[in-house]
């Protein structure tokens, strides 16, 4: 039986070899058939890993937002061989539309195989100093305020209650009014890690309790962040 590999990406403008080891990058090279949630970006990919890559010879398989649900299932008609899912960024079937390709080939009995990258949720929470042990990752939160000052509540709730560090996620363009938020909303004791383009040369992880987050800067505008978030009883 075929397999499905799950190729982590870069998250940034990293140098591929400090961040995906060589091994992965041979499995890569040896793929042709590739589901993408990006096509332009996927080829990127590829020619990161190999210049020579060959592009042309290959097969993409659209999982974006356009693709329909009986589009991706057709697609395993015309696999006949091993094949990657590749992400825009970190590893794949994470906060990712890879998830569903994972099901799909579960169900049709691929071989699923996760090789090992970069998780920027994982790595911003081993950097935090919250809980390792219980936490939860909540994906995007919501976008019309009232609703997001409900969620952001709820979420300090729940760390409060079960010593469980809560980690989320936003668009880059609205980085600022989700720190806004955030900091408007939650107790002034409350802990927030922000962890913005993990393993870039901007890399940046900072933790403070909201007081201290309402007279400190930091550039998140268009950036990629991760937010942690712990209220300690």
């Amino acid at each position: 039986m075929s397999k499905i590999y799950l190729i982590p990406n870069t998250l940034g403008n990293t140098k591929i070899d400090l961040v995906i080891p060589k091994q992965v990058q041979e499995i890569t090279k040896s793929l042709r058939f590739f589901f993408v949630e990006n096509l332009r970006s996927a080829r990127r990919y590829l020619r990161k890993v190999d210049p020579t890559f060959p592009i042309d010879d290959s097969t993409f398989f659209d999982i974006g937002k356009g693709a329909k649900p009986q589009d991706i299932k057709n697609y395993f008609n015309e696999l006949k061989e091993d094949a990657g899912i590749i992400s825009e960024s970190g590893m794949p079937a994470v906060a990712d539309p890879g998830a569903k390709i994972v099901g799909i080939a579960r169900q049709k009995g691929f071989d699923v195989v996760p090789l090992v990258g970069p998780s920027s949720i994982l790595l911003a929470l081993s950097a935090s100093g919250f809980n390792g042990q219980n936490f939860a990752f909540h994906g995007y939160l919501p976008i019309e305020k009232g609703a997001l000052i409900t969620k952001i509540k709820e979420l300090e709730k729940s760390s409060r209650r079960f010593n469980q560090t809560q980690i989320f996620i936003e668009t880059p363009f609205r980085n600022n009014t989700l720190f806004d938020a955030l900091i408007r909303t939650c107790s002034t004791a409350t802990q927030l890690c922000i962890a913005k383009e993990i393993t870039t040369s901007e890399e940046e992880i900072i933790n403070l309790p909201i007081s201290q987050w309402k007279t400190y800067k930091i550039d998140i505008t268009k950036k990629n962040t991760i937010y942690l978030l712990h209220s300690y009883r």
